[in-house]
Formats: structure tokens, sequence, C-alpha cells
């Protein structure tokens, strides 16, 4: 970290697909951040729409394009870090709003711990009803298992952080994100820095506001997605999983053999035993939850908890085509090469 200028220059890079109606947000806040260095500001857009585009020439010219015709969040990142120079690299995401001291904070931390990466606290705020009872779920031990990116906690090390800020240079060594990974490709990447014996860095102080999905269907297709592609990292990259990672998948064959069970003539009542505390915890957290912190939202939040964790546990049986079909496929993705 000596190496570093005073002020090092920094790469946003920002995968977006078809999100123009939260980018205004997001952009507009990594414009604002208050950084006494170079900042440049990558969008790789994987649209298929123009309004991505329109949004960046009316508003944001200075932001530099990429285009991203693979569509892949994966490959969009690689391509922004391709074509990026910062000697430090944040990870930014659409739905993603940076407070005005991120990337100074993040920056001082990188120095001070001579971590590979650093992040914080993803804090979702919700506007709707359903999405700030998303919100909840998605801070509590319940909806989100141990993971300090997500609950909070002390600072220090940890296995891995929601977005970041990494050196260049240990990015390079293990070439980029995997871009066979369409989801899981942040805890895929913190893993191999973790291997080569990097640090991941927790700061509680590094607190990004996050607008979650605003409807059912959204939220259970992100969901079926996670855990889709945390079934392909546990087959890749089995040493790279942690104890809640097994939480939902247990769910779902714990549920699947209640109801099989109740088809093949077990008693009822017996094998209704694991649905019915299931749903009874799920309605205890939402009168815990909506008692103490007075948040009416949490009706909804037996709903949005069972979402995930069924939409999550579901995907991790099911893997995508590719992977079925050669499920030891692994492109390292040297995106250095790729650099002009």
């Amino acid at each position: 970290m000596e190496s570093f200028s005073h002020y090092p220059s920094v790469s946003v890079i920002l995968p977006v697909r078809d999100a123009a109606d939260v980018l205004h947000t997001t952009l507009a806040a990594v414009s604002a951040q208050e950084y006494e260095g170079n900042v440049e500001i990558l969008v790789a857009d994987g649209s298929i729409s123009q309004d991505v585009s329109q949004l960046m020439g009316q508003h944001y010219p200075r932001v530099r394009f990429v285009l991203n015709p693979d569509h892949t969040t994966s490959i969009g990142l690689n391509r922004a870090l391709a074509a990026s120079t910062g000697e430090i690299v944040v990870r930014c995401d659409a739905y993603a709003t940076l407070p005005p001291n991120y990337i100074r904070r993040a920056v001082e931390t990188l120095r001070r711990t001579r971590a590979a990466n650093v992040g914080g606290q993803q804090c979702v705020v919700g506007e709707t009803c359903f999405e700030r009872a998303v919100g909840v779920a998605q801070t509590i031990p319940l909806g989100a298992g141990n993971a300090p990116h997500r609950l909070g906690g002390s600072e220090g090390p940890t296995d891995t952080v929601y977005l970041g800020a990494f050196r260049r240079e240990a990015l390079e060594v293990v070439g980029g994100f995997n871009p066979t990974l369409l989801r899981n490709q942040d805890y895929v990447l913190n893993w191999r820095l973790r291997q080569r014996g990097e640090t991941i860095w927790f700061d509680p102080q590094l607190k990004v506001a996050y607008r979650p999905r605003k409807s059912i269907s959204e939220l259970a297709r992100q969901y079926f997605d996670y855990g889709r592609w945390k079934g392909v990292v546990a087959w890749r990259y089995p040493g790279s999983l942690r104890m809640r990672h097994g939480a939902a998948p247990l769910l779902v064959l714990g549920l699947g053999t209640s109801v099989a069970g109740a088809l093949t003539g077990i008693p009822v009542l017996l094998a209704s035993v694991l649905p019915l505390l299931y749903l009874l915890t799920l309605v205890g957290a939402a009168v815990w939850i909506g008692i103490r912190r007075r948040e009416p939202a949490a009706v909804l939040l037996p709903v949005a908890l069972m979402l995930m964790h069924l939409s999550w546990g579901v995907g991790f049986f099911c893997p995508p085509s590719p992977i079925r079909k050669n499920r030891r496929a692994h492109i390292r993705p040297p995106f250095s090469a790729e650099r002009k």
C-alpha cells in the first residue's frame, strides 16, 4: 500500500442491464463523491433497450460507456475493468446508492489494512410496503444467516463484502471476475483472493443504500438465480461454502420430504410438524419485528422470507443447462490481456 499515491486514481465500474429507472440515482451519487483524487466512472451496458445510453448521453456525458453485448454481469464487469485505468477499482451496482464519503473511506481503509478488497454493509431501503418487508427480511438472521455485509458487525477480516473497493493489482493477479458465473461472481472472486492469502476486510462504516426488488415475481426470480448459481459454486468450489449456504436447500428437502411422507401414508399430523414449525417461526418473526421496530410492513415479512428461502433452495437443485452438460467447465477470465 506504500506504493499508493496520496489520492490514488479510482475507477468505478458499474454493470447495468435495463435499469434506467434506478440508474439516475446511482450515477448521481457516484458523481457527487467527496474525493480529492481522480475518479472515472464506467458503465458496462448490457441492456436490450436504449434507455441507459440515452440517460447517460443526456445527463452524464462524462461517464464512460462500455458496450456489453453478452448482457451478463460478470462479463460486463470484466469489460469495464479492461477499459479502466484506476489504481483502485470500486465495484458498484445499479440498485446501490453510495454515500458521499464512500470512496474516501474505502481508500483510507485499503491503505490502513493492506487488504485486497474492503467493503461494508448493504442497507436495504424500500419505499413500498413490500419493499420494506423485503428489506427487513434481508437484514435479519432468519433471512441473511450470519453474513456481516447484511447484518452489520465489527470491523475485520471476513469471507465477502457488499460491492467493495479493490487494489487493482490484486484483481489482475486472479484474472478478474469469472465470466461463466451469472450470479455469485463477487463471492467467488473474494474466495479466490483469500485462497491467494489476500484479506477481504469488512468496514461497518461503509454503508451503502440498496433498493430491493419491487414485486413478488422479481424477488422470486432473483433468489432462484442466487440459489441456482450457488449450486454451481458448491460443485466447483466446495471449500468456499459456509454453513449459512446450506439452510435453504435443507429446508426445501425437509418440506419436500414432509409432503412426500403425507402422500405415501405417514400420518398427516407427523408429516406436518416441520411445515407448521416453519410457518410458526415466520409468523413469530413478523410479530416480533413488527412490535420491536414498529414496522407495519412486517405483516408481509412471512411472504418475503418464504419467497427468499424457497426460491433460493429450489434454485440450488436446478443448475443451468450448460452446467448440467459439463459441470466442470470453468474459464479463467484474463481481463488484463484485453486492456488496451
